[in-house]
């Protein structure tokens, strides 16, 4: 169902695809818009290795959810530890591209406890962390990824 990575020589390591998850704090969610037009858009995320899920969190309304809510297939991009070799102008950079499909979560119990583990992956208080949560938490709905597929690459920019 899924294709196979055409540079497969490129190809990341399983350890390596999800130390990139788990310490990038953002990347695209792609999902099927309106009238039938990608819509990718930024995000930040939260990684459950256990689990094999993805999370994110943002307002209970909007073009991202009305998308998920019409067709529940979704991917997400996620690249960065970048580096460049000395002499060489080109970067290398890492990539993972992750296929699942999407689930809404509204339960509080489960927003809350989804948005404190995505916020700590960002150097804030405690107490901003549980300000913010508590006056954005009732407007707030988690979407979490059911990863199906996942591949990643080393590109050399050049």
């Amino acid at each position: 169902m899924f294709r196979k990575m055409r540079r497969s020589p490129q190809a990341l390591s399983h350890e390596e695809m999800i130390d990139l998850l788990r310490t990038e704090t953002r990347g695209v969610m792609s999902v099927q818009g309106d009238d039938g037009y990608p819509y990718g858009f930024p995000i930040n995320h939260y990684y459950d290795e256990e689990a094999n899920k993805l999370y994110f969190h943002g307002a209970n309304f909007g073009h991202r959810v009305d998308a998920v809510k019409k067709d529940p297939k979704v991917s997400y991009c996620v690249f960065g530890q970048e580096y460049q070799v000395e002499g060489d102008w080109a970067k290398y950079v890492k990539s993972v591209i992750v296929f699942g499909k999407a689930e809404l979560i509204d339960d509080q119990d489960e927003v809350i406890r989804i948005s404190r583990l995505i916020c700590d992956k960002f150097p804030c208080t405690p107490e901003y962390i549980e300000q913010e949560i508590s006056k954005d938490a009732p407007r707030t709905l988690v979407i979490a990824i059911d990863i199906e597929d996942i591949n990643g690459k080393l590109v050399h920019e050049a």
